[in-house]
């Protein structure tokens, strides 16, 4: 009886053991809030995600944690010395995927964090990031590490982690040099242009997360060469200072969880918005549009030349 009691015990410990972390934590959730908000501030941004507080745990983090991944990889002013951005994240069931809104945030895109979270080993969950007024957004980062690794009980990372937020800051950076090298939009669409640059830096990056398994084995010189070639093919030509923090970004990588990555890269770029084929389809349109337009012009210019010549012989 004892023997048998003892192989049901084992049994169910390993059917317990075999139940992933997040299966038990499925539809739990946190917010974060910057210590150094006031309390108005805070009832605010819970307005924004649609809140009330004390509906769900909170947490605080403080601007030396946020620190801890962005201090040298990101300007001072950037930084900052306030802990400002808030996030509200639910952990969804296993393959859901991850869904990310933002709120006076300035500079990160949401598919900038969804990236970003991937490669920190977050897959299945319901974020959103919020501020009381407008900020960059790049220590928000910290506050979704905090709450994840506060509901499932288990440490992300380390070096994911680190990687995650070089990669939301250099991401961001390559975006603003895009849209500085000039993309082809119609006139007078500044917004659409910033639009594209994002949504470019953005796969860039990703494309070379898709060949991490073989710039393990490249020289920098060689590395150098696929990152300029992948620019090329999206329509840039990338300074080397991108290029150095591309591969640095790269070398970073490497040491993570490389498959699990790719596949979520790969369900990743199947469920982004392309925002660069809307921008050409404008374009296209737009020029449409144009020749039209001077077709009628030149047609009514036709028949007021017509009158012109009628009247002149009179």
């Amino acid at each position: 009886m004892k023997r048998i009691l003892s192989i049901l015990l084992i049994l169910t410990l390993a059917l317990v053991l075999s139940v992933p972390v997040l299966a038990a934590n499925e539809g739990a959730e946190r917010v974060v809030v910057g210590a150094d908000l006031s309390e108005d501030q805070i009832l605010s941004v819970y307005g924004q995600f649609g809140l009330m507080r004390g509906a769900v745990p909170e947490l605080k983090v403080t601007n030396a944690e946020e620190r801890s991944y962005l201090q040298g990889i990101v300007s001072e002013s950037i930084i900052g010395t306030r802990s400002i951005s808030c996030i509200y994240i639910k952990l969804l069931s296993e393959n859901s995927g991850l869904t990310v809104s933002t709120n006076n945030i300035t500079w990160c895109t949401q598919d900038m964090y969804r990236s970003a979270l991937m490669t920190a080993g977050i897959y299945d969950a319901e974020v959103r990031v919020g501020a009381p007024f407008p900020v960059s957004g790049t220590a928000a980062l910290t506050g979704i590490y905090k709450a994840y690794e506060d509901i499932t009980g288990q440490k992300l990372s380390e070096e994911a982690k680190a990687a995650a937020a070089d990669e939301l800051v250099i991401t961001a950076e390559l975006a603003d040099a895009l849209e500085e090298a000039g993309i082809p939009v119609p006139e007078n669409s500044d917004q659409l242009a910033e639009q594209v640059a994002q949504a470019d830096a953005v796969a860039i990056v990703n494309e070379l997360k898709l060949i991490l398994d073989e710039t393990q084995t490249m020289s920098d010189d060689e590395l150098r060469i696929q990152i300029i070639n992948i620019a090329n093919q999206y329509g840039y030509t990338i300074s080397d200072e991108y290029i150095e923090k591309l591969i640095s970004l790269c070398r970073s990588m490497e040491g993570l969880s490389i498959s699990e990555l790719t596949e979520k890269v790969e369900q990743f770029k199947a469920g982004v918005a392309t925002v660069k084929q809307y921008a050409d389809t404008v374009q296209e349109y737009t020029q449409k549009a144009v020749t039209f337009g001077q077709k009628v012009s030149g047609f009514f210019e036709s028949i007021a030349n017509f009158f012109r010549g009628l009247f002149g012989k009179n």
